[in-house]
């Protein structure tokens, strides 16, 4: 006796089968982007803590980027255009080198070790009530003396509390994708 039956639907599942990396790639770069988005909006949560003078000029520098990399593996980046944000971030010199912070791998830093001067009159606020140089007068010239700045991180903090996230963010958007498009 020869049996035979019929499968409904399979050239449908087909379909949906040929789809399904395309999605699940679209997916994860768009949860990588909303990683990146909380990134960000974590850095500037810790900078508008900490900052008591500013303009905003350090929040309004902050980038994100995600890239697809030829390996397939998906990247984001999330980074400051403003040149002080590195100072900010790690520190500078004996103090900065001296101070707690995260250092992310394959980044080398160097401190630089004497004491500098900034004129008085280059600067538009008062160092001293901001961060405790101390004036000193050389040749009646008044100079702030600095042995440099602590590390106040706020980049590599908040892309670490992000990506503990990452997972959770990820995967939503992957179940939505799959909802909608398969």
């Amino acid at each position: 006796m020869q049996s035979s039956f019929e499968i409904k639907g399979l050239d449908r599942l087909q379909e949906k089968l040929k789809k399904l990396p395309g999605v699940t790639e679209k997916a994860i770069q768009n949860g990588e982007e909303d990683v990146m988005d909380q990134a960000e909006a974590y850095a500037v949560e810790e900078l508008q803590k900490t900052i008591k003078y500013s303009t905003g000029e350090m929040t309004r520098s902050l980038r994100t980027e995600v890239k697809l990399k030829s390996t397939g593996e998906i990247v984001g980046r999330l980074w400051s255009n403003d040149p002080i944000a590195v100072y900010r971030e790690f520190g500078t010199g004996r103090n900065g080198e001296r101070s707690p912070k995260i250092i992310p791998p394959n980044v080398t830093l160097t401190y630089r070790q004497t004491t500098w001067f900034i004129p008085v009159d280059k600067v538009d606020l008062d160092l001293t009530a901001i961060y405790g140089m101390q004036k000193i007068k050389i040749h009646d010239k008044e100079f702030y003396r600095t042995n440099g700045q602590p590390a106040r991180q706020f980049l590599t903090p908040a892309i670490e509390k992000a990506g503990r996230d990452a997972d959770e963010i990820i995967s939503k958007r992957i179940k939505e994708a799959l909802n909608e498009n398969l």
